[in-house]
């Protein structure tokens, strides 16, 4: 029975509102509006935000002076110069300078030193200059008493060199804001502790602690708090005297073990619980009053959770604290490559993997599970799908939030189709022998990727789609799919197919036949998944019912996944290759060798960007990494089937 003294959410509150409201409720519990300002060396400056405007306390240059190597002149005196004309200047009507030199009393231009030849004493110059030519007059920089910085800029390197040229050796700027975050969880353990059943590593604490410090902030993690009221309370008290802001990680949410929202309504003001927002729904604003009100979060337990709320609450309020402009990151228009269902009511926050084809942005959606951190270490780009949209077909324009520069997003082959792990491995062995070259692959299954393909939205499709009626692999799809494009087809691997099995096989599976009484529970790939219709076939071929398999609704989008799902105990078998089992430890009965292809544009075969992947496919040291994977033939990797 869930405490009745446990906060429920107050209600869905859209982002900006809660933002709104919590700010509102910092400004009348008198939390401090700026950080205080302090006085730090140019060289400590890059970073930090100027807590009042820099104003040039002297010219730069401080006088004329020459721009180029070369002779100083009287522009009047050059006139009528040139290649075929040359022009003499006797000794006392110039005099050689250097770049940076004063310019000399009683001269007005600089000839550069290429068109200068001396005979004897005199100088002849192949070019006219008018006056002020090559010279750098004094303020041209920057001007004794001119506005070079406002408040309220965050310094950069080459702003910190103008200063010092504008005559500073130190700057008025903001202290770092201060972050305190305190971990909870009875189930929580330190990083460095080996997880037992039941226990969750502490990745947040880490995670927040270097957002915060890339954000410019000082930042630390306490120790990780168990679920006792009293004990949190203590911690939140602690931190919020020394810190600016403070971030609470899980016990955000509305369970029996969820103290952070009656925490803070005890020690200050509850402004939110609970933002339309997915994944980061549970979040906790409110400030804990002390000598001073410091604002506090209640960030959800989850990694993307957690993230995200840095993102969208935590970052702005931290620009604030400093007098800065929020953060802001540049978007671009990209179109989605697969259908993206979203839920009505909240801001939906996507995680995609970018890559450029035909010349236009191309988005893929990564797992959307609130857990799965790995989604944003993958992640290219953030795709916001507002509260009142119900999502995006394939195909559609969005516009996405980018997390990596579009020249490296240029630099990226899109594979879309079925999962293999040589594409991970073949991404590896790509980025390590070109920095700048990326392989990024999206797990929809082989006919999907045949879709993506014919619809524009990826480099290169994996495919291992048997066709029954004729027992041949992918290329009568492509027939029967896109008739009139000029395809390639290349081969990457002969791979092993099989049930994956707990290790020892403890129920004696010997094969598919053993599906048919409904006492083993199975684990399905995704419909238009090659091992999909590989285990259709075979099933009829066995005269199985696929309504008879106990599981065979169940689908998980790749091989891992289904052996994840075998090694947990969810499932007692599932077909995939060797190499998922291997991963896994788990054992396998094979039950069918069958090739995967990559299939592509004839056009694209030339194409620059994926010469280097033909060129890996065609390495003998790839060929034998690929073989140590288990499971794979790699006599024909690489050769061109159609």
């Amino acid at each position: 029975m869930t405490d009745p003294s446990n906060s429920p959410f107050v209600s869905d509150v859209p982002a900006e509102a809660a933002l709104r409201s919590w700010l509102d409720a910092c400004v009348a519990d008198g939390c401090p509006e700026r950080v205080a300002a302090v006085t730090v060396p140019l060289a400590d400056a890059v970073g930090r935000v100027t807590a009042e405007p820099v104003w040039a306390t002297r010219s730069s240059p401080v006088g004329d002076v020459s721009a180029m190597d070369g002779i100083a002149v009287v522009a009047r005196d050059t006139a009528g110069a040139s290649q075929t004309t040359p022009l003499r200047i006797d000794p006392g009507s110039y005099e050689v300078v250097d770049t940076g030199d004063p310019m000399p009393d009683g001269y007005d231009a600089v000839v550069m030193r290429e068109h200068v030849h001396y005979i004897g004493g005199a100088a002849e110059i192949m070019a006219a200059v008018p006056p002020y030519q090559h010279v750098r007059s004094i303020g041209e920089d920057v001007s004794a008493g001119e506005l070079l910085l406002p408040e309220g800029h965050r310094l950069r390197p080459v702003d910190v060199a103008a200063s010092a040229a504008a005559g500073a050796t130190e700057l008025r700027v903001r202290r770092r804001p201060r972050v305190a975050v305190i971990p909870t969880g009875d189930e929580i353990v330190p990083v460095g502790s080996p997880p037992q059943l039941g226990e969750i590593l502490d990745t947040n604490s880490p995670m927040l602690v270097a957002q915060a410090r890339e954000a410019g902030c000082e930042a630390w993690a306490m120790p990780v708090q168990p679920d006792v009221v009293g004990t949190i309370s203590a911690a939140v008290t602690e931190a919020a005297a020394s810190a600016d802001l403070v971030i609470v990680v899980a016990g955000s949410s509305a369970g029996r073990d969820d103290y952070t929202a009656r925490v803070v309504a005890e020690l200050g003001t509850l402004a939110v619980h609970g933002v339309a927002v997915r994944p980061g729904h549970p979040v906790v604003l409110g400030t804990v009053t002390g000598t001073d009100a410091t604002p506090v979060v209640g960030a959800p337990g989850y990694p993307v959770s957690a993230a995200l709320t840095f993102d969208i609450f935590i970052a702005p309020v931290l620009a604030a604290l400093e007098g800065a402009s929020p953060p802001h990151r540049p978007e671009t228009p990209a179109r989605l490559a697969r259908k993206l269902p979203s839920v009505v009511g909240m801001d939906d926050w996507v995680r995609v993997r970018l890559g450029s084809v035909g010349g236009q942005v191309v988005a893929s959606p990564l797992p959307r599970g609130a857990g799965v951190l790995t989604s944003l270490v993958r992640a290219d780009g953030l795709l916001l799908v507002p509260a009142g949209v119900e999502g995006h077909h394939a195909g559609a324009q969005v516009s996405v939030q980018l997390l990596r520069r579009l020249p490296d997003i240029e630099r990226t082959i899109v594979a879309i189709g079925s999962h293999d792990l040589v594409l991970d491995l073949a991404a590896t062995a790509l980025r390590s022998a070109d920095p700048t070259l990326s392989l990024v692959s999206t797990n929809v299954g082989s006919l999907g990727g045949l879709v993506a393909l014919r619809d524009g939205l990826c480099h290169l499709a994996g495919s291992h789609l048997l066709h029954p009626p004729t027992g041949e692999y992918t290329l009568p799809y492509l027939d029967e799919m896109m008739p009139d494009r000029e395809l390639a087809v290349v081969r990457l691997v002969h791979r092993d197919q099989g049930l994956i099995l707990p290790a020892g096989n403890p129920r004696g599976v010997r094969g598919l036949a053993d599906l048919a009484g409904g006492e083993l529970s199975y684990v399905n790939r995704q419909r238009g998944a090659g091992t999909r219709i590989l285990l259709d076939q075979e099933l009829h071929r066995l005269g199985i019912d696929s309504a008879d398999v106990h599981g065979y609704a169940r689908e998980e989008p790749t091989h891992l996944a289904v052996a994840a799902a075998v090694a947990a105990g969810r499932a007692d078998c599932g077909m995939g290759i060797l190499a998922a089992a291997r991963a896994f430890g788990l054992d396998f009965v094979p039950i069918a060798q069958e090739p995967y292809d990559l299939v592509v544009d004839a056009a694209s075969l030339d194409d620059p960007l994926l010469e280097p992947l033909w060129e890996l496919l065609a390495a003998a040291d790839f060929h034998a990494s690929v073989r140590e994977l288990g499971g794979y033939g790699t006599e024909e990797t690489g050769r061109r089937i159609r």
